[in-house]
């Protein structure tokens, strides 16, 4: 039993990979609130967790009656991500905060600390619940059918996203420390790896759908 544990704690720390994404967090909500960040990393969570358990107990029928394969997930989950690196890499969020900040300024009065919410995307998904961790939770919940054996596998779950939490709760007072230069070389880095991770996303499920070795 505990090898199980360590199986699914291991699969799902690889795949939702909590320091990895706590840059990319970080550098999403730089100009945010420090209590709009720790409100975004719970909901995030939160979101993320909810999307898991809907696909453990019921992803595998929900995709079946609407005959969407595991394949075209992960296919519209890159792209998703490309979309996100893109604007990580040429900056168009960068153009955009300027632009929302005249509004911004006129707004405040009346509506103080407004910010972007982007717990659920892309934060809970595609970030945390993409297409990689639903399908394995989905290929567990598939091969293993004792609820013991399921608890085992949700715990698994349950301690890397608490890891995510916490790696979202710790990244958000590196963006004091990080000046314009640091912030835009950190920014195209991992827009860089995410643009790769999307890419990799497609190819493999183009890949699985076409049945190319």
């Amino acid at each position: 039993m505990l090898e199980l544990f360590l199986a699914a704690l291991v699969t799902f720390f690889v795949v939702i990979d909590p320091p990895g994404i706590a840059p990319m967090f970080a550098t999403m909500t730089q100009d945010m609130s420090a209590a709009w960040r720790r409100k975004m990393a719970f909901k995030s969570v939160a979101v993320a967790t909810a999307v898991l358990l809907g696909f453990a107990f019921g992803g595998a029928r929900l995709l079946e009656h609407l005959g969407v394969s595991l394949d075209a997930f992960r296919i519209a989950g890159g792209v998703l991500l490309f979309l996100i690196a893109v604007d990580m890499l040429f900056e168009k969020r960068t153009e955009r905060r300027e632009e929302r900040a005249e509004m911004v300024a006129i707004e405040q009065a009346s509506h103080p600390g407004r910010y972007d919410d982007i717990s659920v995307f892309p934060l809970a998904i595609p970030l945390i619940s993409g297409p990689g961790a639903i399908a394995s939770v989905m290929l567990y919940f598939a091969q293993e059918e004792g609820p013991l054996e399921r608890t085992l596998v949700l715990l698994g779950v349950g301690a890397d996203l608490l890891l995510c939490l916490a790696a979202f709760l710790l990244a958000g007072p590196l963006t004091r420390l990080m000046g314009v230069t640091v912030a835009a070389m950190i920014t195209r880095i991992f827009g860089i790896l995410l643009a790769a991770l999307a890419a990799q996303f497609v190819v493999d499920g183009v890949r699985n759908a076409f049945g190319i070795g």
